[in-house]
């Protein structure tokens, strides 16, 4: 039987997803499923990863029986993922040793600020293009080390393995212990330069060798599927930002993407050498297809955009549908004077600041839901702003548009209201949900089931287009607003450093 299709697995902070998509990158068929968010603590967050696992199962199990194919239609299947999420397992029976620590986690708080005692926040940044932050992998891998009882003299012997998840997800499905370089470089213990772990970063922030994964590219098969993907090459893993570029076909330098998701992030090419930044961002691997050179990008990381969406709905009880959010902050002309800043996790991108935390400021009796639900997606548009000015720092060369994609991108009012803050036009391409897309254009390739880069530019269409309609003075009067209300948020959680 002909293998006509690719699939993509798409694990995410909030869900797992698997679309199928034909040779045209038109998505044929879906599937999705939620799992649990498990708060222990205030700023602790952690997943499940035998329950990731189980529905990751169930979603591809789906996703074909939609579409009634099997794996023998499958030319390929590619992954994309949450990253810097950490797993620890035992590799004798393959379960975790605790619960995977997501990355949105604050607990390593303490930990990075000792680590940054000598050579400040940026002491590793020229290693591995990363300032200390809880953000990271290595710190948390470190925290598990010392918290779970025996881990670090298993791990010592390789007994115990490291994963982020796309690494517990090929693991499970081709028994490989295998990550690409995207991924690994979010780890804080890879070297940029040489896209292997890094003695120096491992010593210091205290992490055996033994076990870490295999560092490969980001499109090569790296084994064949068992169980409900019997048989399929398993042939790309990006981190979901990264499959976001590669999905949006930024494959020349200066070419970004953002992409709305539980949180935002605003990726630019730089082509095939690492560009430090200097205001807040990441140097972070974009993608490596084959034996090919790495391509570089330099990263704005948002924690907190649409999961502020979801805490009004499940915590506070604003609405029943996440999409209702657009009707509610549409019912009033503006924000009523309040502006929220979801600093739930510290702020990431350009501040790096851990100690912050979450505030509404500018409350008077006048302010109803839809102040504060215009509030909250105003928050996400500033957000982006202060991102896309630290961009235009670093590359010396102001934004003329924004590549735009994920779930939020549907929030025709958000995306106005970006426009109109960033002063330039935003575009949706027509297949908004690129991390899949990514992931399966990544796969494709590896097997040859798209010849090269150029044909998946190709595919690239707009969907929809938003200009700015916001005059200077209103902008930038937004703006300082904006910045008034970060400042309340700093250095409220003690201990937690600046």
């Amino acid at each position: 039987m002909s293998r006509r299709y690719i699939a993509a697995i798409d694990q995410g902070t909030t869900s797992s997803r698997c679309m199928v998509f034909d040779t045209a990158g038109a998505i044929v068929s879906q599937a999705q499923m939620e799992h649990r968010q498990i708060y222990l603590r205030p700023g602790w967050v952690e997943h499940d990863a035998l329950e990731i696992w189980r529905n990751v199962e169930t979603v591809v199990g789906a996703a074909l029986g939609r579409l009634g194919i099997g794996p023998a239609d499958l030319a390929a299947v590619g992954i994309t993922n949450q990253r810097e999420t950490t797993v620890l397992w035992d590799r004798a029976s393959g379960r975790p040793i605790a619960g995977a620590i997501v990355w949105q986690d604050t607990r390593t708080a303490a930990l990075a600020e000792e680590l940054g005692r000598e050579g400040g926040q940026d002491r590793f940044r020229p290693l591995c293009g990363l300032p200390l932050a809880t953000y990271f992998s290595g710190p948390k891998i470190r925290w598990l080390l010392d918290h779970v009882d025996g881990a670090r003299a298993a791990a010592a012997r390789g007994e115990v393995l490291f994963g982020t998840v796309e690494t517990w997800l090929i693991w499970n499905l081709t028994g490989r212990h295998v990550t690409d370089v995207t991924n690994a470089s979010r780890t804080m213990l890879m070297n940029l330069e040489t896209l292997d772990w890094d003695d120096t970063l491992l010593e210091a922030i205290g992490v055996p060798r033994a076990m870490l994964p295999e560092i490969r590219s980001s499109a090569e098969v790296y084994g064949e599927a068992r169980g409900v993907l019997a048989g399929v090459p398993v042939a790309s893993a990006l981190g979901d930002q990264q499959a976001a570029l590669f999905g949006q076909t930024c494959f020349r330098p200066g070419e970004g993407k953002c992409t709305y998701g539980t949180g935002n992030f605003l990726l630019v090419n730089t082509g095939e050498r690492a560009v430090a930044s200097r205001h807040g961002l990441l140097t972070t691997v974009g993608y490596r297809v084959g034996e090919g050179r790495a391509v570089y990008a330099l990263e704005g990381s948002i924690a907190v955009t649409g999961a502020l969406v979801q805490w009004l709905r499940d915590n506070l009880g604003f609405f029943s549908s996440a999409a209702e959010i657009e009707a509610l902050a549409g019912s009033v002309a503006d924000n009523g004077g309040c502006s929220l800043v979801p600093a739930f996790s510290g702020l990431f991108a350009p501040h790096w600041r851990p100690d912050a935390r979450g505030v509404i400021a500018g409350l008077t009796a006048y302010v109803t839901r839809g102040h504060i639900a215009r509030a909250a997606l105003e928050a996400v548009a500033w957000q982006t702003r202060e991102v896309v000015d630290a961009m235009a720092a670093d590359s010396g060369r102001p934004l003329d548009i924004l590549k735009v994609d994920g779930g939020m991108t549907a929030n025709s009012l958000l995306m106005q209201f970006q426009a109109d803050v960033l002063g330039v036009p935003v575009v949706r391409p027509g297949i908004p949900e690129t991390t899949c897309l990514g992931a399966a254009y990544a796969a494709g390739l590896a097997v040859g089931f798209w010849p090269d880069l150029e044909t998946l530019r190709a595919q690239w269409r707009k969907d929809a287009e938003w200009t700015p309609n916001m005059d200077t003075a209103r902008r930038d009067q937004g703006y300082a607003q904006w910045k008034k209300a970060v400042q309340r948020t700093l250095g409220w959680e003690e201990g937690a450093g600046a």
